[in-house]
């Protein structure tokens, strides 16, 4: 049976270490190895995920990986809006592919967590929006 996720996170990282490979090339080391480490990691997490030890591990596994595809999200998106970096093509298509397919198995439709599947940029700025008011 094939495991799409499993595929297109192994696709991706194949095509991060050939990108990272342009970085370096131009020098930008420091990005290079950013991008290297959170764009490898999310396959590396989704695979480490198939052998977890019990449902709330793999979803922890799967958790990390969202993250990092965040992460690397970021670090495309600077390559994208620098002039002085390589162009990633298209890799943040591929990788907005993975951020959806584990948006969906790690928060599906009946998980209503507000602070994980409700978050907007403008929350993330000011902490206290995460909690309710006291009282």
């Amino acid at each position: 049976s094939q495991n799409i996720v499993l595929d297109k996170s192994l696709d991706f990282a194949g095509q991060i270490v050939q990108f990272s490979e342009r970085l370096r090339k131009q020098k930008h080391l420091e990005i290079r190895s950013q991008v290297l480490r959170s764009g490898t990691s999310i396959g590396a997490n989704i695979f480490e995920a198939q052998g977890a030890e019990s449902k709330a591990d793999f979803r922890h596994k799967l958790k990390i990986a969202y993250k990092e595809a965040w992460e690397t999200k970021f670090w495309i998106k600077l390559c994208l809006k620098s002039e002085s970096l390589p162009n990633p093509e298209n890799l943040l298509d591929q990788l907005e592919s993975i951020i959806k397919l584990l948006g969906k198995i790690i928060f599906p439709p009946e998980d209503k967590h507000p602070i994980i599947s409700h978050l907007h940029i403008s929350e993330a700025i000011n902490p206290n929006s995460f909690y309710p008011p006291p009282g």
